[in-house]
């Protein structure tokens, strides 16, 4: 970590020894107060803060620390504020954030103004005026929610047929794992009644036929011709140093990219960093194709704010989506779904098993997108199978991504296999309602089990995945440690952690998750 972001993240010089000089020069700024909170647990607080340029070079007591005052210095009283180390991002996709700043926002409350579907329609008609788009432009939007539109479902093509017949309208939906397209989108992607569902992915028909309604699930997704028009070069430059300070505006100091970053879309992020370092560290996991390109790289150390942190495989869907991979049938599935509806996995079991091995064998981090239980015996299975044969099964840390519904025996597995849990916490605010819907009053409590984890030891991280919300992480904190739901219940009080638990999952475990 450089040290630009020492000021803000790290007790640089001092951490884990008191007061302590990284030289004998006055500081240019001292901060004291009642609230300083280190996160070192042998010195959990202290009454002061020296700084230097982009280096902590004191804390300690108020005495001490004023011993570094100099003609110059600027002294803040932070009175009842507090100050905290830097946040680290332990999940997102941090372009998203930028891109959310000028891009057709279709979410409901807090986050947006959506509620319902006549709103949403109506909101896309005057994008359109507003922004002059052309007829045949691809108009590309996203946060729709159907857990928080009066109506409860999907907009279909017959709804966005009613926003434009001459554009294709392609939306996304607030999870990321579901799109809606109107008719002029399915025919610009040639997707007809013929269009077989592909592996990993549905398309979702009207009743009783085989026409699509418009909505499409997972890796179906991806038959949809893509949206808005191309960035120039600098216009994706100014993207990237938009969304980082995005995140520094939240205390946020070393960001995740975990979308699976293209080999291509690594050499562009290395080439942006090298022409001007990024005011934040930046970690990039790369997608599962580059094991099969041969194009896997991984660096253990940042340069200019920037390196490749491991490889990020998906292996099931979205619990708000209605599409996690669970054990147990949904309470209340998608439109149409069988009364034993599970969803199902999006990656070849055989696939994963084999590419997980090899990351392990080669000392290789990575994350493993799983939301359902299902997915997460499957991520187990694969790290299992990888370090059976070893001798000693080595510090691999790999990460399970959401871990919405981890049952308390995954967590006792998790343990022995030196698995790390990343909890989507802020999903008992945002979604916390509708799981208990889609899942039942037992295993929608259960979401995020993070006192599970903390019980068993088990080291986890909290996340925001922005731009699925924004990368607030106070936010996540109040709801890893209040965990109210929109409608105001407590969801599973029994999970909650406390609040300097929840700052750990930002912070330190989070350094550890990323092997920092």
């Amino acid at each position: 970590m450089r040290a630009s972001k020492r000021v803000i993240v790290v007790l640089a010089c001092t951490l884990g020894i008191g007061l302590s000089g990284c030289g004998d020069s006055s500081a240019d700024t001292i901060f004291f107060g009642d609230n300083i909170v280190t996160m070192d647990p042998n010195r959990a607080s202290v009454e002061a803060v020296a700084v230097r340029g982009e280096t902590i070079t004191a804390t300690g007591s108020l005495d001490e620390v004023m011993a570094f005052r100099g003609e110059s210095t600027r002294v803040v009283d932070l009175g009842e504020r507090a100050l905290l180390p830097g946040f680290i991002d332990a999940h997102g996709h941090f372009l998203g954030a930028g891109r959310a700043l000028d891009a057709l926002s279709l979410h409901s409350p807090p986050v947006g103004d959506v509620t319902n579907i006549n709103e949403l329609v109506a909101k896309i008609q005057r994008w359109i005026e507003e922004k002059q788009i052309p007829p045949g432009e691809v108009v590309s939007g996203g946060g729709y929610d159907d857990s928080l539109l009066e109506e409860k479902r999907h907009p279909t093509r017959f709804d966005l047929d009613r926003a434009s017949t001459e554009h294709p309208i392609v939306l996304g939906h607030v999870s990321g794992h579901l799109r809606a397209a109107n008719s002029a989108a399915l025919a610009a992607s040639n997707v007809t009644v013929a269009t077989p569902d592909p592996d990993g992915g549905l398309i979702r028909r009207v009743a009783g036929s085989m026409e699509p309604n418009g909505v499409f699930e997972e890796r179906a997704g991806r038959l949809l011709i893509g949206g808005g028009p191309a960035r120039s070069p600098d216009e994706f430059d100014a993207l990237i140093r938009t969304s980082i300070g995005v995140y520094l505006g939240y205390g946020t100091t070393t960001i995740q990219n975990g979308g699976g970053t293209s080999p291509q879309m690594v050499e562009t992020l290395r080439a942006a960093a090298e022409r001007e370092p990024f005011d934040a560290d930046l970690a990039v996991f790369t997608s599962s194709g580059a094991i099969l390109q041969d194009r896997l790289q991984y660096e253990r150390t940042y340069s200019n704010g920037f390196r490749v942190a491991g490889v990020k495989f998906v292996l099931d869907g979205s619990p708000q989506g209605r599409t996690a991979w669970v054990t147990e049938p949904y309470e209340q599935g998608p439109p149409g779904a069988a009364a034993d509806y599970r969803a199902y996995g999006t990656m070849d079991p055989d696939d994963y098993k084999a590419n997980a091995a090899a990351l392990i064998a080669r000392g290789v981090p990575f994350l493993a997108h799983a939301n359902g239980d299902a997915a997460m015996d499957l991520m187990m299975d694969g790290v299992e199978q990888a370090i059976t044969d070893m001798d000693e099964a080595p510090d691999h840390r790999s990460v399970i991504i959401h871990a919405q519904l981890m049952r308390a025996d995954q967590l006792d597995r998790a343990a022995e296999l030196r698995v790390v849990p990343s909890f989507f916490a802020a999903h008992s605010f945002f979604w916390g309602d509708w799981h208990r819907l889609s899942f039942g009053e037992e295993r929608g409590n259960n979401i995020s089990p993070v006192r599970w984890a903390i019980d068993r030891g088990v080291p986890f991280t909290v996340h925001n995945d922005s731009p699925i919300v924004p990368p607030d992480i106070m936010r996540l904190v109040s709801i890893t440690v209040n965990r109210k739901s929109r409608s105001g219940r407590v969801l599973g009080p029994h999970q909650r952690a406390t609040v300097m638990e929840a700052l750990n999952a930002a912070t330190l475990g989070a350094a550890y998750q990323f092997f920092e």
